[in-house]
């Protein structure tokens, strides 16, 4: 197992890593994507379907297709089946789950049992409050993690005067999903010293929590309430905010060191408040006077000559935008693909440092199970495979 990257050999950070994920949706799944994209065989456990016919592939786009991953179908509440994942468990170094609380233990396969196979194995377990506390057992969405975690009420408002809805499932994705990475890979990494693995209790909302600790800590530390537009981040000074040019389309400034203020004030010909950066009475006309500069001309104009001057200034891509725009296309940010059923088609590469070049990699998806194959590689012989299949506990 390699934690770091080999540069005489190019291997990925994480080779040598075996990764067993039992979630389908949500943080967890969007974990084994990046560990993926790092280097991990992903081997995605999926249950055994009644019927063939019901089974519930995702579109393809989803969580990239399962690139560069395996997928072996168990029956967990068999015998059989949870006797071959415990017999996998003891080749694997982690196993992430989003069951509610209790549940992986209820089947058999939690942390005890695991560690009974494997004294190594590192247990991530991802839920929306954690796996103790009063809300432990409550469903949940992002919307829901991000409202109890404070993101909501601190961001900008919608034309209700209510919270706006985010446009990235911002607590999955860096509440959950990365929180789960990091936590992963300091337990492998703690695991090299000690040979010991552990339980990791992943809260997506703890972690929305820590996303939110400049805003928090500020009221720990002498009672200010953040809000909307109260801090330096939340919009409350004209230059850091958003606005709209000539042609409708919209910039984001973030001009707060003071050579980048200097630079914007006389980049929009606004010289007269050089002087007021965080004068507070000067918010409102400063604002009124950015706005009406930046009304004159459309917003690539105003990218092109702001954007290289050191003024913190950038155009709001929409979607299409993003996928042609310059920078990304430079960085390879965007990659083609073999999907079973689809074919080729495009998406996000793996965009994390230490990359593995994700236009050579195979797309395995749902529709391609490699049970034998992985169960196999685990020790298990063609004869007992046989059994497991006669008894519907592996597909």
């Amino acid at each position: 197992m390699s934690l770091v990257p080999n540069s005489s050999e190019g291997r990925p950070l994480l080779d040598g890593v075996l990764v067993l994920d039992l979630a389908s949706v949500g943080p967890a799944v969007r974990a084994s994507r990046w560990l993926a994209d790092w280097g991990a065989d992903v081997v995605k456990v999926g249950p055994v379907p009644k019927d063939a016919g019901l089974q519930i592939v995702p579109p393809a786009y989803a969580y990239s297709a399962h690139r560069n991953m395996r997928r072996i179908l168990l029956d967990l509440k068999s015998e059989g089946g949870r006797g071959a994942f415990l017999r996998l468990a003891s080749t694997a170094d982690v196993v992430v789950e989003s069951f509610r609380p209790g549940v992986i233990d209820r089947l058999g396969i939690g942390y005890q049992s695991l560690r009974t196979v494997n004294p190594g194995i590192v247990l991530c377990s991802t839920s929306g409050f954690g796996q103790t506390g009063p809300r432990a057992g409550w469903a949940g969405h992002d919307i829901n993690y991000l409202a109890v975690g404070g993101y909501l009420h601190c961001s900008g408002r919608d034309e209700r005067g209510g919270p706006a809805l985010p446009g990235a499932t911002v607590a999955d994705s860096a509440g959950g999903g990365l929180h789960a990475v990091a936590a992963i890979c300091a337990a492998l990494v703690a695991r090299t010293a000690t040979g010991q693995g552990t339980h990791l209790d992943v809260s997506i909302a703890e972690g929305v929590l820590s996303l939110m600790s400049l805003a928090v800590d500020e009221y720990l530390a002498d009672g200010t309430e953040p809000g909307p537009r109260h801090g330096l981040l939340t919009g409350r000074y004209a230059w850091y905010d958003l606005y709209q040019a000539s042609d409708g389309g919209w910039l984001a400034v973030g001009a707060i060191e003071p050579q980048f203020f200097t630079n914007l004030c006389l980049g929009l010909s606004c010289d007269r408040w050089l002087d007021h950066q965080y004068d507070i009475d000067a918010i409102d006309g400063m604002r009124a006077d950015f706005a009406a500069a930046f009304a004159t001309r459309p917003r690539d104009e105003w990218v092109e000559v702001l954007g290289p001057a050191d003024t913190c200034v950038t155009a709001v891509l929409d979607i299409p935008e993003v996928i042609a725009d310059e920078q990304y296309r430079s960085r390879g940010s965007f990659t083609e693909v073999v999907h079973p059923t689809a074919g080729p088609i495009a998406q996000v590469a793996a965009p994390l440092a230490g990359q593995v070049d994700a236009s050579t990699l195979p797309v395995y998806d749902q529709a391609a199970p490699c049970t034998d194959e992985v169960l196999a590689a685990a020790g298990l012989a063609p004869d007992e495979l046989a059994v497991l299949r006669s008894e519907g506990a592996i597909a």
